[in-house]
């Protein structure tokens, strides 16, 4: 993709790395299901738009829309802490 050849869109794009892989997996999760947004949205009691926000990776949900969304999906979630390598002595 043209745009990240663009160092500062390509920064961004890598900070919500995990965010876009949420979103990711939430939608093959759905598609996996066969079922739509509105389904979804119906089986946890709320709206189409909110499954969609949750879809986008605009922003990482807490845990609790993470374990409706699933149950929803009938998928099972899980959470893994991998290490990443970050130059000695920095954290982040």
């Amino acid at each position: 993709m043209k745009k990240l050849a663009d160092r500062g869109v390509r920064a961004a794009y890598e900070a919500l790395g995990d965010e876009f892989d949420l979103a990711r997996r939430s939608i093959a999760a759905r598609v996996r299901a066969g079922i739509t947004q509105a389904e979804v949205a119906e089986r946890v009691d709320t709206t189409q738009s909110v499954v969609a926000r949750l879809e986008s990776g605009a922003q990482m949900p807490s845990a609790n829309p993470i374990l409706t969304f699933a149950k929803a999906t009938r998928s099972r979630p899980i959470i893994k802490l991998l290490a990443v390598s970050l130059p000695r002595g920095r954290m982040e």
